[in-house]
């Protein structure tokens, strides 16, 4: 393990609910969040700047591009392209937003806020998918040395091995551990170039609220109470919208921009 301030799960018994609250359809709000709470918001992920300093608000891509953002905006319709896989245009070559990935500054913001929404801060679970190659060994590392060559070397899995909790479509290796381990968690140093990696699932034992990030969106889902949802939406560090259970993330949901 890259922290020991969480575990991974042998028992998947607490991560059982989830397997008949995703039942949305593919793309949908609940399809990709569990359905039941009373509200859900849509928190769009920031795109690091060309510098590297920093982030742009899709609000701020919307200024240069002439487009709206509204609660089902897609990036390739923002940046005004019509190819659904589009990261930039001749409107706009500025970065995209990461897919699968909220980025660690609105992971932060968006933890800190929801620790006072909760009465287990002290016991979540954090679901990531296994098909990440920086976690579960699948990556190699190759060495240049100067005049000698290079040396590739397959890199060891960040976690022991555990059950696969099953989900329409993809698995998760689950671990447990309070919320305030989240920067631990999503972030690892022990590399030549250290990476962040957001939960794609995220809960407290007390299942407040609930936490998605699908692997192929740009957007990340938080279900809650309709208070929990004010908060994520008038928060300062998110960009975020309110969204139906039956709205469609997928590229064509865009009918706005398109």
């Amino acid at each position: 393990m890259w922290t020991d301030k969480v575990q991974i799960v042998d028992d998947l018994t607490p991560a059982a609910w989830l397997t008949d609250r995703l039942t949305g359809g593919w793309g949908r709000v609940t399809g990709v969040a569990p359905h039941g709470y009373p509200a859900y918001a849509r928190v769009l992920h920031p795109v690091a700047r060309d510098d590297g300093d920093g982030y742009v608000t899709w609000a701020q891509v919307a200024e240069v591009t002439g487009r709206r953002v509204h609660p089902t905006v897609q990036w390739h319709a923002l940046i005004g392209s019509d190819d659904p896989y589009a990261h930039s245009s001749e409107l706009w070559d500025g970065g995209e937003p990461p897919a699968g990935n909220l980025p660690l500054p609105a992971l932060e913001a968006l933890v800190d806020l929801l620790t006072g929404y909760t009465t287990t801060a002290e016991d979540c679970y954090f679901a990531m998918w296994e098909g990440w190659g920086s976690h579960n060994g699948a990556s190699t590392r190759i060495t240049l040395t100067d005049g000698e060559g290079s040396t590739v070397e397959q890199m060891p899995a960040l976690y022991p091995p555990a059950p696969a909790l099953e989900l329409p479509g993809r698995e998760y290796r689950v671990f447990r551990g309070p919320l305030g381990a989240m920067t631990e968690l999503a972030q690892y140093d022990g590399a030549a170039l250290p990476w962040t990696q957001s939960p794609s699932l995220f809960w407290p034992a007390d299942r407040a609220w609930c936490v998605a990030t699908e692997i192929d969106f740009d957007s990340t889902l938080v279900a809650g109470t309709a208070q929990v949802i004010d908060a994520v939406l008038a928060a300062a560090g998110l960009e975020a919208f309110p969204v139906e259970p039956s709205d469609s993330l997928q590229s064509d949901a865009d009918q706005v921009n398109s």
